[in-house]
């Protein structure tokens, strides 16, 4: 079970709580989020517990039974859709929220450049990679800070918040000096336990993507791991799993999106540019995310795609991802929603 605490609750009250808790047999994980501290119990007797008792205590708002092992990520918690705020853009609510920008920081004027069409566009984040994950260790692996600056230094001229990619724990202060949005965890890191521990110390928002073959109960609990350490701000991206058809470069799992939202109270958002990997299935993709019910899209956008230095095939340009854009709004104002 959860047990959700007052906002007005003090450090005493908690603690009353865990001592009943361990009379009770039962262990607690106390999780600290901005707006609400959670008590995680673990042992509970196969619900034959009288709740009743423990809502009676000081401080109690609510005792939440929970049958899935990922307690504060589920939907049986929460039942209400969560919204992510990142620096003032919503992500989960009724606008659909789309981040855009290239796959990797290049130079200062392809940033600057690339800025100005994604805010034309109506994009309101953008995107980039300073640190590149590569399959080939000879490929071209981002700038690292110096991309992170050039980043920030291309958004913020408009405003617009950043996303991009964090590979190394050992970077995190270094994120956060920088003034990062909102962090991306790839696939390759989604079992990074170490690193997603030291997110959940923060409160900055986190998107996390699905590892390449993960299974759904897999990332729920990648993502407990994150929220368990009082970073309640976490939102999942479907990316594309592995199979055995090598037609495109992964297959996106449209039923992923369905399965999350019964499951989780958190956003769900896609990346049909790395799911196909090829741009012309990029808008295919991008409206079936969005007619299945995905809170956002995450997709590339380069300046000159065929000048790219990396992942320049499942690239749109300005033009293309202004003309999705349109198509996007259309479909979600038909289901009570906007891009």
């Amino acid at each position: 079970m959860i047990i959700s605490m007052r906002s007005d609750s003090s450090d005493a009250d908690i603690l009353r709580v865990e001592e009943k808790l361990a009379a009770m047999d039962m262990q607690t994980h106390v999780s600290r989020g901005v707006k609400r501290t959670v008590i995680g119990v673990i042992g509970e007797d196969n619900g034959t517990t009288d709740h009743s008792i423990l809502e009676t205590l000081d401080g109690v708002e609510q005792v939440i039974p929970v049958t899935k092992p990922y307690k504060i990520v589920s939907r049986e918690s929460h039942t209400e859709n969560s919204v992510v705020n990142v620096s003032g853009v919503e992500i989960g609510g009724k606008t659909i929220q789309v981040i855009a920008g290239p796959c990797s920081v290049e130079t200062q004027l392809q940033m600057d450049t690339a800025a100005e069409q994604v805010f034309a566009a109506g994009c309101r984040l953008m995107r980039g990679g300073a640190f590149k994950p590569r399959t080939n260790p000879y490929s071209f692996q981002g700038h690292g800070v110096k991309g992170l600056d050039m980043l920030r230094q291309g958004a913020s001229r408009l405003r617009l918040p950043v996303v991009t990619e964090l590979m190394d724990v050992r970077m995190l202060d270094t994120f956060l000096e920088r003034g990062v949005d909102l962090i991306q965890i790839g696939t390759r890191n989604m079992q990074n336990f170490d690193l997603l521990k030291e997110l959940g110390s923060i409160q900055t928002p986190v998107i996390l993507k699905r590892g390449m073959s993960a299974r759904i109960t897999e990332w729920l609990m990648a993502a407990e791991y994150i929220a368990a350490g009082g970073n309640h701000n976490i939102i999942f991206c479907e990316r594309g799993i592995r199979t055995y058809e090598d037609a495109y470069r992964n297959m996106l799992d449209v039923t992923a999106i369905a399965m999350l939202k019964k499951e989780t109270h958190l956003p769900v958002i896609v990346d049909p540019s790395h799911a196909g990997g090829k741009a012309w299935m990029v808008p295919a993709l991008s409206r079936a995310a969005v007619a299945a019910g995905a809170d956002g899209l995450l997709i590339e956008m380069h300046p000159s795609p065929a000048d790219a230095w990396c992942d320049a095939d499942q690239a749109l340009t300005p033009e293309q991802l202004a003309a999705l854009m349109v198509e996007l709004n259309g479909i979600a104002e038909s289901l009570g929603r906007s891009v």
